[in-house]
């Protein structure tokens, strides 16, 4: 006897539902579309040799621009401490409110529930697009259908032509794409998240929610019983019976009347009355539904509500019910958060007192060092000087750790100018290169010494780098 390895899709149509925690939804939805798609178009002043774009992936010059914070590809740490934050932060949420990013504030989820928008506008609320969905192809489904998608690409385009503009000037980059000058990977790029926003918001869904993103798995192994998540308390429910056969039989009987509105309104179609499941993303729009069908029928809200598993056992042992709120205040949480805000500082920290001055040596090898005709040797070394400030500054290289005599020069600056000290112009946010030259005067030895970079300006700011002297003898 054989048996089908894959179930065929159904295609969830969930209900328009009102409440609490659906206006929440509707209000991080807005929030974070007008991230999105408005970040890129708000300016921020740098000064005349910085780009005025306020949030600027520049891959171009290697920076990373966010308001008054200017990140260069030596500071990556703070973009690893980002990302170890966000982890973080996804552990902190998880442990207090279970998957409540995946229920408001996952990309997947966000557009999802924009497409779902769109399709009640379009084709009317569940029953209707049920009905529609069972229909022949008439012109006027094929009406229906053309323009839904037609309205799901020009989102998807949007979201994909919101991205680039991360990467560049917003507005000359608009520009450049519609006039067909922009660079050939802005439209390949355009392209691929186009039709991947098109195809996962408006066709896979929840399937992506349930099969494809390893989240959920792993948040299940962060759960515990002391998680807060969206639970029916079926102590309360069960058995489940309709007003009608509960009237006549009021002791025989739970809250639960069967109406089947927390499936209907769910996003991924699950039946939360039949326990924890991988497709819940704890939205908690069954919580409103089922809130507003024990409001209409005269028994008290919360058979579906936010509570941990031990507060359930509590209550179905006969213990009061416990605010929500409390279930947050335990050690695991307040140890995450405890991670969390101490990397926050310490990258706070470090903002805070980093320079803007920075300066690499990096000595030749071959040779590592020129005998001249009257006993002087000389090296010669790379310098790179970094000015991580909006404005060009005059800086000073000089040595420190030489016998007295021993002087420098550069390719800018001719041998009968050399001096222990050399002052250099360093362009605004670049990393000036040089070529230097020191040179000890006959009968003196030197093994290491330090080249000083101090900017000529009110900061003052200093770095230093330490490297080698080759000479005979040094080998």
């Amino acid at each position: 006897m054989g048996s089908e390895l894959y179930q065929k899709g159904q295609t969830v149509h969930n209900k328009r539902i009102d409440g609490p925690f659906r206006r929440f939804k509707w209000l991080v939805m807005l929030v974070t579309l007008a991230i999105y798609y408005v970040t890129p178009w708000i300016r921020w002043d740098r000064g005349p040799y910085a780009p005025d774009q306020a949030v600027l992936i520049d891959l171009a010059h290697r920076r990373f621009y966010m308001f008054d914070i200017e990140i260069w590809p030596h500071e990556f740490y703070f973009v690893a401490g980002m990302l170890i934050m966000a982890g973080i932060g996804l552990f902190l949420v998880t442990s207090a409110v279970g998957r409540a990013w995946c229920g408001y504030a996952c990309p997947q989820t966000v557009w999802t529930d924009l497409f779902q928008h769109i399709d009640r506008l379009i084709d009317g609320d569940r029953n209707a697009r049920l009905r529609l969905d069972k229909a022949p192809w008439t012109a006027s489904k094929i009406a229906r259908r053309l323009s839904k998608w037609s309205i799901y690409l020009v989102i998807s385009m949007a979201t994909g032509g919101a991205w680039i503009l991360y990467f560049a000037d917003a507005p000359t980059l608009l520009v450049d794409f519609f006039t067909l000058e922009a660079a050939p990977v802005a439209y390949a790029t355009v392209a691929i998240l186009t039709g991947t926003t098109f195809w996962l918001g408006g066709f896979m869904r929840e399937q992506v929610c349930i099969y494809m993103c390893p989240w959920p798995r792993i948040q299940t192994a962060m759960l515990d019983e002391r998680s807060l998540i969206v639970t029916y308390k079926d102590w309360r429910g069960e058995p489940r019976g309709s007003v009608k056969k509960a009237a006549k039989n009021p002791d025989q009987y739970g809250d639960c009347i069967d109406c089947l509105q927390c499936v209907a309104v769910c996003p991924t179609g699950i039946d939360i009355r039949e326990g924890q499941q991988v497709g819940c993303i704890t939205c908690a729009l069954c919580i409103d539904a089922c809130d507003k069908v024990m409001a209409d029928i005269g028994r008290p809200r919360g058979l579906i509500d936010y509570a941990t598993l031990e507060q359930c056992e509590a209550e179905a042992a006969g213990a009061p019910a416990q605010p929500a709120w409390k279930a947050l205040l335990r050690v695991r949480t307040f140890i995450y958060f405890g991670i969390w805000g101490a990397i926050g500082a310490a990258m706070l920290f470090a903002l805070g007192t980093r320079t803007h001055t920075d300066l690499t040596v990096s000595p030749d090898r071959n040779p590592p060092y020129m005998l001249l005709k009257d006993g002087s040797v000389r090296n010669a070394y790379t310098l790179r000087l970094r000015n991580m400030e909006s404005r060009p500054r005059d800086m000073e290289v000089a040595l420190t750790g030489l016998p007295a005599g021993a002087v420098m020069w550069t390719d800018a600056v001719a041998l009968e100018n050399a001096a222990p000290e050399q002052i250099i112009a360093v362009p605004a946010n670049e990393t000036k290169v040089v070529r230097a030259y020191v040179m000890l005067p006959p009968g003196t030895r030197a093994d290491a010494f330090t080249f000083r970079l101090t900017s000529l300006d009110e900061q003052g700011e200093q770095d230093v780098a330490t490297t080698t002297f080759a000479m005979p003898g040094n080998e």
